[in-house]
């Protein structure tokens, strides 16, 4: 019998709503809008200006380096140096800036400190099969210690001649009174998602997360990918680094401790499958919006910071959870 156009329209709008309803970014970005709304009339700060302004501006470090992170995630690896990483990036533009070097000048030794570090990375694991896991787990000690080395493990807090530039940079609020980090965010996500969705290397992340060894055989230049994704991560981090030292205004060989975990269960949380071959952008903004919709809550509701980890680690298991059942569902 044939299918009439009244059917054909209703069968993709059921397809598309199960797509929503079995989607994991969904029930996390409801969860978002829900906790806003109960602590929107449980407190009686949280929906000021001002302390949105702090979530939105807070919330884009772990957003933008979990952006990074998603691609690496996507392809079935993990990048644990990160938060070392940040450390090191925004020490070598202070250390620069600090020695009368332009901001320019030290925004690229910034970066290109990034890509050297996501090239080693990528050289390692790509190319002589080590564990993502252990190679970058060896780089968080390493950045930071190198970090320390090149500050002598003081507080850099004079940047030069163009100090108001980089305290511009990351603590502004050029458009509309949006803070600038938030900016940069947004202009990060759009590029990912358009790079996940639209380009050809895109798809060979996803087909590399899928199975590698059929990516392989199809003719997907795994090595150089993998690469490439290691280097996307650690520049996600080196900018995060940038924009975090113009916010703060100064520089610790502190700075980045522990943010591993939070950039990581930003990723999860938002869909990204640590066995590979799903994850987006969306997701990646969306679960670290939860995570500094928790850091923020547990203040406004007089609740010991230190449950935070508690929230968050919780947190995860539930994605790594709905995960598996949606693949039981998939597999019945």
């Amino acid at each position: 019998m044939a299918t009439t156009l009244d059917q054909t329209i209703e069968q993709k709008q059921e397809s598309w709503l199960s797509a929503k309803l079995g989607s994991q970014t969904f029930w996390v970005l409801a969860a978002v809008v829900l906790a806003c709304i109960f602590l929107s009339f449980a407190t009686d700060s949280f929906a000021t200006s001002k302390n949105l302004y702090n979530i939105t501006r807070n919330v884009t470090f772990v957003a933008i380096i979990a952006l990074g992170m998603t691609l690496v995630i996507i392809t079935g690896g993990i990048d644990l140096s990160v938060g070392s990483v940040l450390c090191l990036c925004s020490m070598v533009l202070g250390v620069v800036m600090h020695a009368g070097y332009s901001i320019e000048v030290g925004i690229i030794a910034s970066i290109a400190t990034a890509l050297v570090i996501g090239a080693f990375h990528g050289v390692l694991i790509a190319y002589l099969g080590m564990p993502p896991f252990v190679v970058t787990l060896g780089m968080l000690s390493i950045a930071r210690s190198l970090a320390m080395v090149a500050s002598g493990n003081t507080v850099v807090f004079e940047f030069g001649p163009d100090q108001a530039k980089l305290l511009s940079l990351g603590g502004g609020a050029w458009f509309f009174g949006i803070a600038n980090p938030v900016l940069y965010m947004i202009v990060l996500a759009l590029l990912t998602g358009f790079i996940l969705r639209w380009t050809r290397f895109g798809r060979h992340i996803y087909a590399i997360g899928g199975n590698e060894h059929a990516a392989t055989l199809t003719g997907v230049p795994v090595r150089p990918i993998k690469v490439a994704v290691y280097m996307i991560s650690s520049l996600s981090a080196g900018i995060a680094g940038i924009i975090q030292t113009g916010w703060l205004g100064a520089i610790t060989t502190n700075i980045g401790s522990g943010l591993e975990l939070q950039v990581i269960a930003a990723a999860v949380i938002g869909g990204a499958a640590l066995a590979g071959g799903v994850g987006t952008a969306f997701g990646a903004l969306v679960g670290a919006a939860l995570i500094e919709i928790i850091r923020n809550s547990l203040g406004l509701l007089g609740i010991n910071a230190f449950w935070q980890g508690c929230f968050i680690g919780g947190a995860i298991l539930v994605a790594v959870l709905f995960d598996r059942l949606r693949k039981f569902r998939q597999n019945q």
